[in-house]
C-alpha cells in the first residue's frame, strides 16, 4: 500500500478549499486539531492518507486513520474533528463524491457472480474499513492525473469507475450498492432525508413521510434509525440547529429571528436546544462565529 506517494500528491495539490481539477475528486490538508464541529457528510468515499478523524452520528462514534476509508452513503448531520493533525504532520485526505447514477450503471454492467452477496437489513449511512492495496493504488493513479492535464479527460472517468468498483466489491459493498438500487431501504431513507432537509422548518407527521417513502410507519422508523442513528424528529432538530448556526454567522444580532426562521416558535426552547447542541447559548456563539472565517464555521465533511 503506497501511502507515501498519496501523501506527496495531496500535499502538492492541496488548496484552501477541497476541490481539484478532476470532477467529484476532493483533497484536504488540515494542519491542526479543532474542537468537534457540526457539518454534513455529503455522499462520499473519504480515504485518510495521514492523521486521524473522529465522527459522531447520533449515539454512534466512528474513528478512522491513515490507510482507512469511510463511506457516507447518505448526506447526514455529523459532529467531527481531526484528532491527529499538526503543522509538521498535517492530516491528509482524499474524497470521491458518490453518485447514485454511477453506482447503478456499474451494477448494471456487472456480470452474474461478479458481486458478493448483499448482507441483509438496511446498513448504517456511515461505515469504516481498512483500504485494500488495490483501492489505494487506484486513488494514487487518479491523483497523478493532476500533474497530467492532457490525460484527465480520458483516464479520470475510467479510474473513478475503478475506485467505485473496488468499493462496491469490497467490505462495504453493501452500503454503496444500496445507494444505486432504486428500491433499497437505504434509498427510501435517503428520500426521507432529502425531504426533511428541504422542509426542516416545517412541522410534519412521521406517518406522512413514511407514506412518501412507500413504507409502513414501523418499517420507516426501523430503517431510518438504522441509517441515521436518529429518529426522524431528532434528525430534523439536528438540521434546524445546524442551519441556525450558519444563519447566526451572518446575522449575529438576530437570535430570535434566526430561531423562528429554522422553525422554533419558542425563543427559550431554541436557546435551550442550541446550548445543549453547541455548548453555549446562541447569542454567545454568534459573537464567536462573527470573528471566524467561513471555512472554520462550515468545515469540509471529509
Amino acid at each position: 500500500m503506497d501511502l507515501d506517494e498519496l501523501r506527496a500528491l495531496i500535499t502538492r495539490h492541496a488548496r484552501p478549499d477541497t476541490t481539484t481539477a478532476i470532477d467529484d475528486v476532493l483533497i484536504s490538508k488540515v494542519d491542526r486539531t479543532t474542537p468537534p464541529t457540526p457539518s454534513m457528510t455529503g455522499t462520499v468515499l473519504a480515504l485518510i492518507a495521514q492523521g486521524a478523524k473522529r465522527l459522531a452520528l447520533g449515539d454512534r462514534v466512528y474513528e478512522y486513520h491513515a490507510g482507512q476509508y469511510l463511506i457516507a452513503s447518505v448526506d447526514l448531520p455529523i459532529t467531527g474533528h481531526f484528532t491527529e493533525a499538526d503543522p509538521q504532520r498535517p492530516a491528509l485526505g482524499f474524497g470521491l463524491v458518490l453518485r447514485p447514477t454511477t453506482v447503478a450503471e456499474l451494477l448494471l454492467h456487472a456480470a452474474p457472480g461478479d458481486l458478493p452477496p448483499v448482507a441483509g437489513g438496511t446498513p448504517s449511512g456511515l461505515a469504516v474499513s481498512d483500504a485494500p492495496a488495490e483501492l489505494v493504488d487506484a486513488v494514487v493513479r487518479l491523483l497523478r492525473l493532476l500533474d497530467r492535464p492532457g490525460d484527465r479527460a480520458v483516464l479520470a472517468p475510467l479510474i473513478k469507475r475503478e475506485i467505485l468498483w473496488r468499493v462496491i466489491t469490497g467490505e462495504q459493498g453493501t452500503v454503496v450498492r444500496q445507494l444505486g438500487l432504486a428500491d433499497s431501504g437505504l434509498t427510501h431513507v435517503a428520500r426521507a432525508v432529502r425531504w426533511i432537509r428541504e422542509h426542516y422548518a416545517r412541522s410534519f407527521r412521521v406517518e406522512d413521510v413514511a407514506q412518501l417513502c412507500g413504507m409502513s410507519v414501523s418499517a420507516f422508523y426501523r430503517n431510518f434509525h438504522a441509517v441515521t442513528a436518529m429518529s426522524p424528529i431528532q434528525f430534523q432538530k439536528q438540521i434546524r440547529l445546524q442551519e441556525a448556526r450558519l444563519l447566526l454567522a451572518t446575522h449575529p444580532t438576530d437570535v430570535t429571528g434566526v430561531g423562528a426562521r429554522v422553525g422554533y416558535d419558542s425563543p427559550s426552547q431554541f436557546s435551550r436546544e442550541y446550548r445543549r447542541q453547541f455548548g453555549v447559548p446562541p447569542s454567545q456563539d454568534a459573537a464567536r462565529l462573527r470573528g471566524r472565517p467561513a471555512a472554520e464555521v462550515v468545515p469540509a465533511a471529509m
